[in-house]
């Protein structure tokens, strides 16, 4: 019954009949494990009738919960009252097995924790699929010039498939830290009030944990420690950075002063309600709006790890919103990221004549080490480079028709440079020779 979810959308991992289902599967489970245990009453016959009746009605669980106030006991009564109703009434009721010597938290975080791990086996593949756009979309644009920027200044030549092979390793990167993840929340415990096993033996905890894929917390106080959500939760923070990244930078190519890329614009699909020209980002945008919310919930699950002695509840309420809102958001966020990245225009001429834009500029540093090679100081090279370039920088600047960096040192009588030197230094493709290092390490890459 549980399994289930795992196969549809992610908000229903999060719904309270998922829930309700983990905690029957727990609480069945339990009784299990007593009956093979045989240190308390419950009989293997009786176990058997608690797996093949036990129920429960999410509305009888809120009209209970309406006068007990407590969700577990709710659900228990209800539980109880699909064990025991076709049991004669003379008979002991077997639901007086149920959660026998457990305490919520036993029930409520084992749960959460096989909640999370559905999620994070939801997400995982959608990751895996981004990479490999990623690393196809690497390949086909390999030999794309462009230029590449720092402080969104133009500084030299690259390749726009080294722009997708980056986000390939960093979603390489993302998943590894998710496996990890997964590891780390992939907890149980049954243990009792505050974890000494009072009144439960540890098999209870083995048997239970061994059956939904857990491993047994070494030493639960009631509550599984909150670092191991807190860890999850910084994971889908740095997941969320990686596709704000991603999609930042498709916003900031879309830009008409520089249009070298541009994310899916659909046929019938409008822009702007006033400017019917607009085709606006608006997709890459909804995505780094939407990490803002997963980053911040990142900050809530640090907040809840320190806790009262060996448990409070002032976690509870708070990760009940934003662990569903971060994986919800994240689950979204991915499949429009893979939407963008496998259908996102790409215009080479544009990246051509940007690269061209500043007139050579992006050439400067070869020209210095060129200069450097005839003899000359560094910083004799450095300012015969910058005072011509910045005289083309001006020219630019004051929208001028001026010379281009190359012309400019070749008037230069500073300058000792043949034609034949000067047309390698303002090639583009001579600062790529060493490229096909980059995408040999990329050919390794799997996801």
């Amino acid at each position: 019954m549980i399994e289930r979810y795992t196969r549809e959308a992610m908000g229903h991992i999060f719904s309270t009949e998922n829930k309700y289902a983990i905690w029957q599967e727990i609480e069945i489970l339990a009784c299990e494990a007593q009956a093979a245990l045989g240190k308390i009453g419950i009989t293997q016959e009786e176990a058997k009738w608690i797996r093949d009746h036990a129920n429960f009605d999410k509305a009888r669980v809120d009209e209970i919960e309406a006068v007990t106030n407590h969700d577990v006991i709710a659900f228990l009564t209800n539980m109880g009252e699909f064990i025991d109703k076709d049991v004669a009434k003379e008979d002991p009721k077997p639901s007086r097995w149920v959660h026998y010597g457990m305490t919520s938290s036993d029930l409520g975080d084992t749960a959460l924790c096989y909640q999370l791990i559905q999620a994070v086996d939801l997400l995982r593949p959608a990751l895996v699929r981004i990479g490999e756009i990623c690393k196809r979309r690497a390949f086909e644009e390999r030999k794309t010039l462009c230029v590449g920027r720092t402080h969104g200044i133009h500084a030299e030549p690259m390749t726009f498939g080294m722009k997708f092979a980056s986000w390939a390793w960093e979603i390489k990167r993302d998943i590894e830290r998710l496996d990890t993840a997964r590891e780390h929340i992939a907890y149980g415990a049954i243990s009792g009030a505050v974890g000494t096993y009072s009144n439960i033996d540890p098999f209870v905890e083995e048997y239970v944990c061994e059956k939904l894929g857990l491993v047994h917390d070494p030493l639960s106080t009631q509550v599984i420690s909150r670092d191991h959500h807190a860890f999850l939760a910084g994971v889908l923070a740095t997941i969320a950075a990686s596709c704000e990244r991603i999609a930042t930078e498709v916003r900031a190519l879309q830009k008409t002063d520089t249009i070298e890329a541009e994310e899916p614009f659909k046929k019938g699909q409008k822009g702007s309600s006033a400017m019917p020209h607009k085709r606006n980002p608006i997709t890459a945008e909804r995505i780094v709006g939407m990490s803002r919310i997963v980053k911040a919930n990142a900050q809530v699950a640090f907040d809840n790890v320190a806790l009262w002695h060996e448990r409070d509840i002032s976690h509870s309420s708070a990760e009940r919103i934003a662990q569903a809102d971060s994986f919800i958001a994240l689950d979204y966020m991915l499949a429009k990221l893979e939407w963008i990245l496998e259908d996102m225009a790409l215009y080479p001429e544009a990246m051509r004549a940007n690269l061209d834009k500043t007139r050579g500029l992006i050439y400067s540093s070869k020209l210095l080490l060129a200069l450097v090679n005839t003899g000359i100081t560094r910083e004799e090279a450095y300012e015969i480079v910058q005072s011509n370039s910045m005289q083309v920088w001006d020219d630019i600047q004051q929208g001028r028709q001026g010379a281009s960096l190359r012309e400019r040192v070749e008037s230069d009588e500073r300058v000792n440079l043949s034609q034949e030197e000067l047309e390698r230094i303002f090639d583009p493709w001579d600062f790529l020779q060493r490229i096909d290092v980059v995408f040999d390490r990329l050919e390794s890459l799997n996801f």
